[in-house]
């Protein structure tokens, strides 16, 4: 008896989408106020203003000078 292959592959496929995402989410969650932090320096740079580091990684804001 021949058993259709095309459901198991699409179910693998699923199966491994499914874990990068939960990865990429968990890296996301880990360091994500680093990366809210980085980008607020750069664009307190843009706007030619200063950054001040926040209690809590994320909680970095510009001010004027």
């Amino acid at each position: 008896m021949k058993k259709n292959q095309k459901g198991q592959a699409l179910v693998e496929y699923l199966l491994i989408i499914a874990v990068i995402s939960v990865v990429v989410i968990s890296i996301v969650k880990l360091f994500g106020g680093y990366l809210q932090d980085s980008m607020t320096k750069s664009s307190c740079a843009l706007v030619d203003k200063v950054y001040v580091e926040g209690a809590k990684p994320g909680e970095g804001m510009c001010v004027d000078k």
